[in-house]
């Protein structure tokens, strides 16, 4: 069960593309397409000429991304209005100064360290152990680009990598905005470890693109 963990020392000084031939794999949830199909903003996910427009082509933060949703929205389905207790995110300038290791071979990254002196450790935020849970990722198509937030638990090192590195300033990226899950204490049972990460992967269902989105191509 043993397995060479990979390290990225400052990780997103490293300039890799997130292009099609870079492709996370996603989870085709039922209750996700309700919930996208239900709330009463239309195209949160653009195609064809659409693509690279509107108000959802460039994410900055999790409450600008969500403010173009009706109050309507906000009161079916809170539960993706508010980030789980245990998220939070931040945005950091590259080179972030994390060290990643993947938390299983191919799936999953958490923080290892921290670079001392790096923008992870000055803006004091994130905590040895924390988990990846999302990452903002840039996808050109011809001569349009999108920013979005990915869901990231079963992104492997080198797809969190090459997504922290599309976060480029020639796209208007200043930042790269992260997702993190706080684990409960190591006193804490598995239960309540598992229901804990239930309640993330569900939450980040509404963020992952429809079968039909470029940004699955």
């Amino acid at each position: 069960n043993s397995f060479v963990p990979h390290h990225c020392n400052a990780v997103g000084s490293r300039s890799l593309a997130f292009t099609s031939q870079t492709k996370p794999s996603y989870n085709n949830n039922k209750d996700n397409r309700v919930v996208q199909n239900a709330v009463s903003t239309s195209g949160m996910w653009n195609a064809g000429l659409s693509y690279g427009k509107g108000p959802f082509r460039f994410y900055k933060s999790f409450d600008e991304f969500m403010s173009p949703f009706l109050e309507e929205d906000r009161e079916a389905f809170p539960e993706i209005f508010n980030l789980p207790t245990s998220v939070y995110e931040v945005s950091l300038r590259k080179p972030l100064g994390i060290v990643f290791e993947e938390i299983e071979a191919g799936r999953g990254v958490y923080v290892a360290d921290l670079v001392e002196g790096g923008n992870a450790e000055r803006d004091g935020t994130i905590q040895k152990g924390d988990v990846l849970t999302a990452v903002t990722a840039i996808k050109v198509i011809g001569a349009k680009w999108e920013r979005r937030l990915l869901p990231a638990m079963d992104f492997d090192f080198d797809t969190v990598v090459g997504a922290i590195g599309s976060n480029e300033d020639r796209w208007g990226c200043e930042d790269v905005v992260l997702q993190f899950w706080r684990k409960p204490e190591s006193s804490s049972s598995s239960s309540v470890v598992a229901e804990e990460e239930k309640q993330v992967r569900e939450f980040l269902e509404f963020f992952n693109p429809p079968g039909d989105s470029p940004w699955r191509g």
